[in-house]
């Protein structure tokens, strides 16, 4: 008996399993992964060159830099902000509130401020620094 050997076949590696396993990985790894992103805020509030000190009779409320908040000079909690500026809008017929701040507060210590004095029913609020709002 005589074997031939055959020529004509070439033996070939089926790589279609591992194309599909490398795809199912990549997938898996996509959706696993978290991307974390800073939530950090930095704010720069610079000054206009041209500023003028405010001669407005709004309210105002103060932030020093260390984030503690002043109505009239007394030390006030962000909490009671609103109840206090209600209070203060009414009796003194005004609409506007200034919120004068130092440059280096921090930009939700301000917005939480702002956002209070909003919800008091203040119709404008603004924003100055020490050297734009003057002395009150």
């Amino acid at each position: 008996m005589r074997f031939r050997e055959r020529t004509d076949t070439e033996q070939r590696v089926d790589i279609s399993p591992l194309i599909d396993m490398v795809f199912i990985l990549l997938i898996f790894f996509m959706v696993s992964t978290t991307f974390v992103k800073d939530m950090k805020l930095d704010l720069n509030r610079p000054s206009a060159s041209s500023a003028t000190t405010a001669s407005t009779k709004a309210i105002r409320l103060y932030i020093d830099n260390s984030g503690d908040t002043y109505l009239d000079g007394q030390p006030i909690r962000v909490w009671v902000i609103q109840s206090r500026l209600r209070d203060l809008l009414a009796s003194s017929g005004e609409s506007s509130v200034l919120v004068v701040t130092d440059d280096q507060v921090p930009a939700g210590r301000l917005v939480e401020v702002v956002d209070q004095a909003r919800r008091a029913g203040a119709q404008d609020v603004g924003v100055a620094t020490v050297d734009e709002a003057g002395a009150g």
